[in-house]
């Protein structure tokens, strides 16, 4: 009797661990489509490729689906707002610097440091409010700040500024757990390879930044 109460223990909690793993890496194609094509778009950006920005339209327009389905209506908004600024990005990355050239790597201002603080604490408490009282959102106001933050990272991703990867690092920290809360597995494990992308993006920009300072420093130099 021991043994078959222990055999039917065992199966039980074999068969909850298969069924929690199935659902974890099974998601639906959709949200799959999504995180390949998210994952590919954030790599190429992090490598300075212009090819970020037709990848994240696809991806953006998947993400609409998938986060409303999951009720997270704010960052359903985001990939929407997301396709207009990698439009914006991308002509910018082309013809944003001088003499319409190129547009190369950069620090943040302090302006624009102001601007994205003044509009991530704005939009959190706003949004956050109106999703919370007029809406069945999950986690309102932090959907509101991955949000804001997101929307502030982005900015300084298309205006190629450096510290762009800095704020991806706090809004993927945050996304990884909101995104299991909500049962979507493979987008939050997307999430936390999205960390060490951005690590990686930080470190290759900074490297490309001190690079090409090297040959201004040179000639500035007073020689013997």
């Amino acid at each position: 009797m021991a043994a078959r109460c222990l055999f039917f223990s065992c199966f039980c909690v074999s068969e909850s661990i298969y069924a929690f793993w199935t659902e974890a890496a099974g998601g639906s194609p959709l949200e799959w489509v999504a995180v390949l094509t998210g994952f590919v778009c954030v790599w190429l950006a992090a490598r300075e490729s212009l090819w970020n920005f037709p990848v994240a339209i696809v991806s953006c327009g998947l993400y609409v689906l998938v986060y409303y389905r999951a009720g997270l209506y704010s960052d359903a908004f985001l990939q929407t707002m997301f396709i207009a600024l990698s439009l914006y990005g991308w002509q910018q990355w082309l013809y944003g610097g001088r003499n319409r050239t190129q547009l190369p790597v950069s620090r943040t201002t302090a302006r624009e440091w102001a601007g994205c603080a003044i509009f991530t604490v704005a939009y959190t408490l706003g949004v956050g409010y109106c999703l919370q009282r007029y809406t069945d959102a999950a986690l309102p106001h932090w959907d509101a700040f991955t949000t804001a933050g997101s929307l502030a990272a982005q900015y300084l991703l298309m205006r190629k500024r450096l510290e762009n990867w800095l704020l991806w690092v706090v809004v993927d920290v945050i996304y990884v757990p909101i995104l299991w809360y909500k049962h979507l597995y493979p987008t939050s494990a997307l999430y936390a390879l999205y960390l060490g992308l951005a690590v990686y993006g930080y470190l290759e920009w900074r490297r490309g930044l001190r690079k090409a300072a090297a040959p201004a420093a040179a000639v500035l130099t007073p020689t013997s």
